[in-house]
């Protein structure tokens, strides 16, 4: 990936979640921006985007972000001067969640171990 084009994502991402924080505050809550890939072209750009909340909370809150991003992208072409303007696809980021799987496992091995050499004290006969 070229200079430009990771200048360019990070340009995006830091635009819209100005955007999306100041315009739609109450909307946007739960909503995070937490990666953008440009293609080289410029013509194309995906969204990662994640959302806190159930499943419920998260379709609605998707399909809010899909009805505005006509707007947001009009609002962002008057802020950034580019060649093209990217059409968006939009793309869940589901990375935060499968982290605090991880991170919960990870916290009932230590449990677990901790709780193992009490168990032999016990069973051993002093």
């Amino acid at each position: 990936m070229s200079n430009r084009t990771v200048r360019v994502n990070e340009l995006i991402q830091r635009e819209l979640s100005d955007i999306l924080h100041r315009r739609y505050q109450a909307e946007t809550v739960a909503l995070t921006i937490t990666e953008v890939r440009v293609a080289p072209d410029l013509r194309d750009a995906r969204l990662f985007i994640s959302i806190i909340g159930t499943d419920e909370v998260v379709k609605e809150r998707l399909r809010w972000f899909k009805n505005h991003l006509h707007d947001l992208r009009m609002e962002l072409g008057e802020r950034i001067v580019l060649k093209y303007m990217p059409r968006f696809t939009v793309a869940i980021d589901t990375s935060t969640g499968r982290g605090n799987r991880i991170l919960q496992v990870l916290d009932e091995i230590g449990v677990a171990e901790l709780e193992k050499p009490e168990e032999k004290a016990k069973e051993e006969p002093s």
